[in-house]
């Protein structure tokens, strides 16, 4: 600890905040490029290694099992030993976990690299998001998480894109992956500078409680309140539908409706996209007016029929898309509209949702509240890729059967119906007696919650 004789400021200037947001989110670009890497090369790995659907979504069930069990005590981790350390140490694993993925074609040797990318990934963006928390509240946190998000988002929306941006890699499954593997350099590099960002802080400025965490105790640690729980049963059933659909997206269009790679990863790429637009002007507004479980209940009632009409309606007439140095196709009307309009979904939800935590959660508490909050995410996230992929094989669905891919997507419906209702008791109990101040707090009150 610094000698309490040294004079510190009071804290860090604005461009030094910014300059932290824009290193731990480059940590996070990478991380996010690994995890969605893999889905653009479905259809190879289905047709050079006979993959079957249900292996495809095990790809992603074990990365989630691997969450499960380090977020049990990794929010402890975090805020026993620090976001600089945890970051760092986290985007390693992420790299060596991407190197694993790529190596070996054998498929129990690439879900153990999916099983790595788990351990590493989710404790990553765990240990960030607890890093905004602390360098931003009351200080515009949701516009802070909105840019976050968005240079993470880059990360899914370059890997969408690859296909055509890095052709030449797609003449078959590996070369893809190490790809992969050296732009997880970026989250390492992003990790280093922030360690040194963080490290230059705590000897100049005076950072407060950071640092300090609760004694371990299960019982004492996960006793939240009745708020937390409902945007956790949120998150679960948001993440467990909007992420395991974009993991078999590009697939899908291909299969289901005649897409090809470069169409069907275009599409697939709008709804980071609209993400990296949106998110930060929604957290920006979010910030200045408060309401922030009706932005969720608003963000879920958008989300409930998309799969539906992906399903039953038309597809409509096919739009010109291109993207200078990057690729075209023909992309059908219909599902252009569901793919930007579930890109907002996926703006709005996320950029109200995070930052809500701050609000009620002790900053002491915080990592272990962003970890279990994750952990539950990950069981959802763990079930429903491999459910789908069943699904998908038990009703024989592919080009000649497309609708053997509606059971699937009911199973979306179902989830979003959830969100909707945990949403709606979240801006009850909010509008109650014993309210947080999610609904009223803004950054033009000066009020910081909890």
């Amino acid at each position: 600890m610094e000698s309490n004789s040294v004079t510190k400021i009071k804290e860090p200037t604005p461009i030094y905040r910014w300059s932290v947001l824009i290193f731990v989110s480059l940590a996070m670009f990478g991380n996010y490029y690994i995890y969605d890497s893999i889905a653009p090369i479905f259809d190879l790995l289905s047709s050079q290694l006979n993959f079957t659907d249900q292996q495809l979504g095990l790809l992603y069930t074990v990365y989630s099992i691997a969450a499960i069990i380090v977020l049990l005590i990794g929010g402890f981790i975090i805020d026993k030993f620090g976001t600089k350390k945890s970051i760092l140490v986290f985007a390693l694993i992420c790299m060596v976990a991407a190197f694993v993925t790529a190596v070996s074609s054998e498929f129990y040797i690439m879900m153990a690299g999916r099983f790595i990318l788990g351990i590493g990934a989710e404790p990553l963006i765990v240990a960030v998001t607890t890093a905004l928390a602390k360098w931003f509240k009351g200080k515009t946190l949701s516009l802070a998480f909105g840019l976050n998000l968005t240079i993470a988002r880059l990360g899914s929306w370059s890997a969408d894109l690859s296909p055509g941006w890095a052709r030449p890699f797609y003449e078959n499954w590996q070369d893809p992956l190490w790809l992969a593997t050296a732009i997880a350099g970026i989250s390492v590099a992003g990790a280093v500078l922030y360690w040194a960002m963080e490290s230059s802080a705590e000897r100049k400025y005076d950072l407060g409680s950071a640092g300090e965490t609760d004694k371990f105790e299960l019982k004492g640690l996960y006793s939240f309140s009745k708020s937390y729980w409902y945007i956790v049963a949120l998150c679960v059933v948001f993440y467990s539908t909007v992420f395991p659909f974009r993991a078999f997206a590009i697939y899908y269009f291909q299969q289901a409706h005649g897409l090809e790679r470069d169409a069907a990863g275009i599409l697939n790429s709008l709804l980071p996209l609209s993400a990296m637009i949106a998110t930060p002007l929604f957290g920006l507004w979010v910030d200045r007016v408060g309401k922030r479980s009706l932005f969720m209940i608003v963000g879920t009632i958008l989300l409930f029929p998309l799969f539906l009409v992906v399903t039953y309606l038309p597809p409509g007439d096919l739009i010109s898309v291109t993207i200078p140095l990057i690729g075209s196709g023909n992309i059908p009307l219909t599902l252009l509209i569901v793919m930007v309009l579930l890109g907002i979904s996926f703006s709005m939800i996320p950029a109200v949702m995070w930052p809500s935590v701050a609000y009620i959660v002790d900053q002491k508490r915080l990592g272990s509240g962003y970890s279990l909050m994750t952990l539950c995410q990950q069981v959802g996230m763990a079930a429903i890729p491999w459910l789908i992929g069943f699904l998908n094989d038990a009703f024989s669905a592919g080009p000649e059967n497309p609708d053997g891919y509606a059971p699937g997507m009911w199973v979306f419906t179902a989830l979003a119906s959830l969100g909707l209702f945990f949403s709606f008791m979240l801006w009850k109990t909010e509008t109650g007696p014993g309210a947080h101040g999610l609904e009223t707090i803004t950054s033009k009150t000066g009020v910081t919650g909890k």
